[in-house]
């Protein structure tokens, strides 16, 4: 750190307490008070350099004060700022630095001291100081600015701040080198040109090289939080890139905000430690104040601030219950981007008192909200249809593709939270369209653990969840998993076998289109693209896959095939309780007076003129219900059966005594 020498004499000031002596010799004849000091001083030395006492002296002197004690409480400064000054009145040695420039040119402007009461004076000799010496470099200025919290007002109208500001802003987008290595490095380990530690401490002269944008983060983050932010409006106003900015920011808010460093890893605990032992812990009301000023300076573009630290702000928002609008604009500028975050930043913690489950998922459906608003401004809503019914190729697809595959993978860690209510999980599930997800593989997974964590939940709810999965956008496997799977609706299951005997007939079918024998001579051939293509070419290329391929599709057909015939004698047994019920309350009713005999009621009889009509009538009413339910619940697994084709001879014996014992 550059210093200048003043004075020339030897330091005769001496201190007792919280008095100030001087031991020229002389008795002192003038008191000045500076808050809770008191300098015993000489008028001379004093007149002759400061026009502010020559004028206090001389009222003291008009209205006769034997007294003569002059109260400086006001002076920028304090009491080491007029030591200093007193020091120069006498000519006393002491040196002038970056660390004490700033105070001396303040205290020298309120004493007055300038060159009409005394030529080479204190003003001219700190203004000097400052122009020749500090605003040339870095690490001076730096440090200058920082001392200008104190004295800011003063500061200001003397344009110390921003003649400081404007030397770092201009020197944070040039090589360090031309200037000067500056102070982040400062405390760590010396080191030689080729990376080893100087064990005796000795500086071989050359500086390690840093042209990285972010090399002098570190020395502006011990700004305060207005000196800070008129370097960074200064910084905009020249130019430098809205990254680097935001990297600033970055920085300075993980060295004052102790929540964003909680997520850190422990390679990092040593740097976080270094960095918050620079500065006290600020209170929860600083805290929060320091974060609504970030989310005012961070920028309104996508891609520019990382999800990371967008989300570190947001958690550190709700924690410390900052304004609404804070966490507004932080889900705004996260919904923008919503597409480059993980899993992990979307875990935020439910911080709240009235809600009990464990993440903020409430959180997250806002973020998702501003995410599909954004896109639909973009043009991104929804994808075009071709002639065939599929959907046309879009680069605007992926990020809300994206997106969906998020959701899904949050949807199933929240999932076995027993807190987390049907409408809430239901929500953020339907929030995504229908165009984003191209399998719901990942949906029907989060699915099966809610249901499998919510065993309580009616048939109707779970029919309801379930409706917002397509059972035709499942892969295989998992249609497989679903066709087993007990916790799923009937209903839900029937359409799972429905579809997927659909792919497994679409499947076979083009499997036997590759290997029927076109030509009379026992060659193989099809056409793909318009060209033939010989069996001997299918054989030695994909022959052998394609047999795999045919064998895995038999085996399903056959586990499914062997499914619906287990559903069909549910439906069975179902049948034959309901009959069995009616039977026995016809009998019962007929054990009344006046009552006629009850005869068996058969299919196809037209005896039934026996029963009264009141037994009549009810039975009737209860086997029409039944068979009707019955018949329902046939017609679908014969749907899926019929769509799936016959299914051999055993299958079409099976649907042919269906229909006989449903008539």
């Amino acid at each position: 750190m550059a210093c200048l020498k003043l004075g020339s004499r030897a330091d005769v000031f001496r201190k007792q307490g919280q008095e100030w002596y001087c031991t020229s010799g002389l008795p002192s004849d003038i008191s000045v008070v500076v808050g809770e000091q008191s300098f015993h001083l000489h008028k001379f030395p004093l007149l002759s350099k400061s026009g502010l006492l020559e004028k206090r002296i001389r009222e003291k002197i008009d209205n006769r004060d034997d007294s003569c004690a002059i109260d400086l409480s006001d002076i920028p400064g304090g009491a080491k700022a007029f030591e200093l000054a007193a020091k120069f009145c006498y000519g006393v040695k002491f040196e002038m630095t970056a660390s004490n420039v700033v105070h001396l040119r303040c205290a020298a402007d309120y004493l007055e001291m300038t060159e009409e009461i005394s030529e080479g004076n204190l003003i001219a000799e700190t203004e000097s100081f400052l122009t020749q010496t500090v605003l040339k470099s870095w690490k001076d200025s730096v440090k200058a600015l920082q001392t200008c919290d104190n004295v800011l007002d003063v500061a200001e109208r003397l344009q110390i701040v921003k003649r400081c500001v404007d030397s770092i802003a201009t020197r944070s987008c040039s090589d360090p080198d031309l200037f000067g290595w500056p102070v982040a490095h400062y405390g760590g380990p010396m080191q030689s040109p080729g990376g080893s530690l100087l064990w005796n401490g000795i500086s071989t002269g050359a500086r390690p090289r840093n042209s990285s944008p972010d090399w002098w983060y570190d020395d502006v983050s011990c700004l305060s939080l207005p000196l800070y932010k008129k370097l960074i409006s200064a910084m905009e106003y020249r130019g430098i890139s809205q990254g680097v900015i935001v990297g600033s920011l970055n920085h300075y808010a993980k060295r004052r905000l102790p929540g964003l460093n909680r997520r850190k890893s422990i390679g990092d605990a040593s740097n976080c430690l270094s960095m918050t032992s620079l500065t006290s812990i600020p209170s929860e009301d600083d805290q929060k104040y320091l974060l609504e000023e970030i989310d005012r300076l961070l920028p309104f573009q996508r891609g520019v601030t990382s999800c990371k630290l967008l989300f570190g702000l947001l958690r550190t928002a709700i924690f410390l219950k900052a304004s609404p609008s804070c966490v507004s604009n932080l889900e705004r500028r996260i919904g923008m981007q919503l597409d480059k975050a993980s899993l992990e930043d979307l875990l935020i913690p439910n911080v709240s008192d009235s809600v009990e489950t464990l993440y903020d998922v409430e959180c997250v459906q806002r973020i998702v909200d501003h995410f599909l608003s954004m896109d639909q401004e973009t043009g991104g809503a929804s994808p075009g249809i071709g002639e065939d019914g599929q959907m046309l190729a879009s680069p605007s697809l992926m990020p809300i593709t994206m997106v969906a595959k998020l959701i899904d993978g949050y949807l199933a860690e929240v999932a076995p939270d027993m807190n987390l209510k049907l409408p809430k999980f239901r929500s953020l599930a339907a929030a995504i369209p229908d165009y984003a997800r191209p399998i719901d593989d990942g949906l029907y997974r989060a699915i099966d653990i809610y249901l499998k964590a919510h065993p309580y939940l009616p048939e109707s709810d779970k029919e309801e969840l379930c409706r917002v999965m397509d059972c035709q956008k499942l892969s295989l496997e998992a249609c497989t998993h679903a066709a087993q799977n007990e916790r799923l609706p009937l209903r839900v299951i029937l359409q799972v076998l429905f579809f997927e005997q659909l792919q497994l007939r679409s499947s076979i079918a083009e499997c036997l289109m590759i290997s029927e024998p076109l030509d009379g001579g026992g060659g193989f051939s099809r056409q793909l693209g318009g060209l033939p293509v010989s069996g001997e070419h299918l054989r030695g290329a994909g022959w052998p896959l394609a047999a795999r391929e045919n064998q895995t599709l038999r085996e399903g057909m056959d586990s499914m095939k062997q499914r619906v015939s287990e559903l069909e004698k549910e439906c069975f047994a179902m049948k034959e309780d309901i009959e069995r019920l009616g039977r026995s309350r016809s009998a019962g009713k007929s054990r009344f007076p006046f009552a006629l005999a009850a005869k068996p009621h058969v299919c196809g009889t037209k005896d039934k003129e026996a029963a009264p009509e009141s037994s009549k009538s009810e039975t009737s009413k209860s086997k029409a219900a039944a068979a009707t339910r019955s018949d329902d619940k046939l017609a679908v697994v014969k749907g899926g059966a019929a769509a799936a084709g016959d299914g051999g001879p055993q299958l079409k014996h099976r649907k042919h005594k269906t229909s006989l014992s449903a008539c």
